[in-house]
This record gives structure tokens, sequence and C-alpha cells, in this order.
């Protein structure tokens, strides 16, 4: 089968020809319809060392047809369409009884990696799912069309969830970087809560798109940025920085008011300074990851419903590496989407 595969350290994403996968004893064999790409794979081909083996078949984003069920399985049906839950975990350890295995508490432990970050992704004809739990029906919904939900929804999901109390009527909720999970997240706010919604970018275009998707103001991510933004609020109440650069890091926290929430979501390698007189009073500042199976479910009942519309790109497997490029020079118009067996 064709696959995606990140091969050595430095290189580029390559279609290959792999073997074709078969279920173990409690495994799931997906026929992938559709896979996301993701700036956190553009992370992953950045470190000067990756803590996995290479080869590595990309896509932490995956929907597909149940093909095969392994030894033990029950509750899924063969030709059924499920969407992937990514953040995998060992599944008895206290976070994970919860369902919150995106906080595993012995997942490096274990060894155990989600799909397209350690291990084999969705990017390929076929993939392997380790246990039935990690599948979620789709119950109807177009797979092309949703699966980003599975983490450019999740993630900001999760991140907007966890600052719920903060946005009452006549907050105020600054967005920063409104591409892939961006434009999600403006979405979401304004389906969960109330608030006024500010977005930021570099990008006129990503701009655009955030006026589409219901920000009520936007604004250019510059050296004015962050007084403009006071001027306009006093401080906002919830701050969502899916960058997570120095720059976005700073503006981000320049931002917040008193007895704020600033969830940093993107992974760009920027850090906060933090310190009493330093900051707002009762600031708090979050890192959240990914999101619980049962946000996850959540999410694809917003999407049922029509409160969220995720705009993708399509790209065949062949055309993934392009797909790559483009979404390293941040000309992707909300998220791509590879079609393997379209």
């Amino acid at each position: 089968m064709k696959a995606v595969q990140y091969r050595e350290v430095g290189g580029s994403p390559e279609v290959v020809d792999v073997p074709e996968p078969e279920p173990g004893p409690g495994q799931v064999l997906l026929k992938v319809t559709a896979a996301g790409v993701c700036h956190s794979d553009i992370a992953v081909m950045s470190w000067p060392e990756v803590p996995f083996g290479l080869p590595l078949t990309l896509g932490h984003e995956g929907a597909g047809t149940v093909e095969a069920l392994g030894d033990g399985v029950t509750g899924l049906e063969v030709g059924e369409s499920v969407a992937v839950y990514g953040p995998w975990g060992c599944g008895t350890c206290l976070e994970c009884s919860r369902g919150k295995e995106n906080y595993c508490l012995r997942a490096d432990e274990l060894e155990i990696r989600p799909p397209g970050l350690g291990a084999p992704g969705a990017i390929a004809e076929y993939m392997l799912v380790d246990d039935p739990r990690h599948l979620v029906p789709l119950k109807g919904l177009d797979p092309v069309q949703n699966v980003p939900l599975t983490d450019a929804g999740l993630t900001p999901y999760h991140a907007i969830k966890g600052a719920l109390p903060k946005l009452v009527p006549g907050s105020t909720a600054v967005v920063i970087g409104t591409g892939g999970l961006g434009h999600v997240g403006v979405q979401l706010i304004r389906a969960l809560s109330p608030a006024r919604v500010i977005a930021l970018d570099v990008s006129e275009e990503k701009l655009e798109l955030a006026r589409k998707v219901g920000a009520h103001e936007t604004l250019k991510s510059d050296e004015h940025a962050a007084g403009r933004v006071r001027e306009m609020t006093g401080g906002a109440e919830a701050v969502f920085d899916f960058v997570g650069v120095q720059a976005t890091v700073d503006l981000a926290v320049a931002v917040a008011g008193v007895d704020s929430a600033v969830m940093l979501v993107g992974i760009g390698g920027g850090t906060a300074r933090v310190g009493f007189g330093v900051n707002p009073y009762d600031m708090a500042v979050r890192t959240p990851y990914w999101g619980s199976r049962s946000e996850l479910i959540e999410v694809l009942e917003l999407a049922r419903a029509g409160a969220v519309d995720v705009h993708v790109e399509t790209y065949s497997i062949d055309e993934a590496p392009r797909a790559y490029e483009r979404l390293h020079a941040g000309r992707v118009d909300g998220r791509a989407v590879i079609l393997p067996n379209g």
C-alpha cells in the first residue's frame, strides 16, 4: 500500500510503498478515507533528534471505514465509518479512566505514542488502531470535511472549555492565529459562549477567514496589536494562542486582563514570563494538550448540529508532499486533508 513517511532526520515527507498491516488481537484495521495535515508534523520533522524510530508514517488526524477486526474486538461492524481519537494512552491509569488519554500518566513509561507522532499514522491507504475505544462512529458526518476535528477541533475545544467560566456576557476572547486550529476556535467560542471574539493574524487572508466564521473584530498581529487590544478591552478575559512562537506568547500575556485565562495551545516553542507584579492579578497561564475521548464525541456533535464547519483543501496521497510544502509556507486555507484512497 501507499503511505506518506518521514524517513530520516532532516528529510521531507515521501510517498512510499509499505506492506499492508494486519490486525492482531484487539486491533482494528481501517481503510483510510481522509487524513489531516498538521503543523505538529512539521514540528516533528524539524527536531534535530526524534524520540522514536524512523521511518514514521505521518498523520494524526484520521478517519476511515472498518476493514477488518482483530480477535476479541466487539462493538464495531466492518464497513462502519469512524474517526480516530489520536492521543492514545494506557487505558488504565487515573486520567485514562476519566477518558483523558491525552494526559495519560504512563504513556512515556510504556512508550505509547499517538498515530503519526510515533506510531504509524493515517496518511496511508490502511492504518492499524490499537484499540476500538480509540474509534468514534461518524454517524453520517462527512469524513473528509470533519477529519480535522480530531485535532484541529478537539484541541481548541479542550482549551476553550477550560476557559468557559471567564467567557460570560460582556467578556472578550482573543484568538491569536486563525489558521487550521484558530478558525475552528473562533467558531467554537461563538457556539459555546456569548463572548466578543477578537482575532489576530499576520495574514490578511486568514483574517478574512476569521471574519467569515464569526470573529467580531480582526486585527493584524503586528507591533501595535497589543496596545490596540488593550484599548478595546482593558484586558481580555481569555486569550488563546494557537501559534505559540515567542512573539505570540508575549502578545497573549500582554493583552490578558485581571483574573484572566491565557491558553498557550500552539507548539512554536515560546515561553511566558509569569510572576507577581509582572502580570495582572490572578492571571492564569495554561498549556492544554489535545483533548479527551468524551470531548471528541462532543465536538462531533457540534459538527452534526452545524455549529462548526472546517474549511478544507483536499489532496491525493501522491500530492501529500505538496500539501506539507503549502502548509509550511502558510498557504493552506484552513486545513489540508489527504484522501489516501480517493
